[in-house]
């Protein structure tokens, strides 16, 4: 009987585990399929060159750029310019799409930097 209940625990404890594994997984998307998700998704993409990133208070708004399409999108993240925005050569923004006012609303910004890697490229 006490075998049993340990079994029926470790399955209990694995299922549990397993969902609340895939509902903490935030899947890479393309810029067209985080507008068509209604969840969490992260997107990579380049920063956009004809829109000024902008701080207003809290919220820092720039544009992403698909980089095999072209295709944009507006930005709005909660919290200020990271450090070595300018520097970016890829931007991750982890977050949902809204489209109420057609943006994509960002909990958090990875910024891919390619100076941080020179020193290391074979020549």
């Amino acid at each position: 009987m006490r075998k049993n209940f340990l079994i029926v625990l470790l399955v209990g404890f694995v299922v549990y585990a397993g969902f609340n594994l895939t509902q903490n997984v935030t899947p890479y998307v393309s810029i067209a399929e985080a507008r068509a998700s209604s969840n969490s998704v992260q997107v990579k993409g380049l920063l956009d060159k004809n829109f000024q990133p902008i701080q207003r208070g809290d919220k820092f708004n720039f544009s992403l750029q698909d980089e095999q399409t072209g295709e944009t999108m507006p930005v709005i993240f909660d919290g200020i310019k990271p450090d070595q925005f300018d520097e970016a050569y890829h931007i991750v923004a982890i977050g949902k799409f809204q489209s109420a006012d057609n943006s994509f609303h960002a909990k958090k910004l990875l910024i891919k930097c390619p100076s941080k890697y020179e020193s290391q490229k074979p020549r």
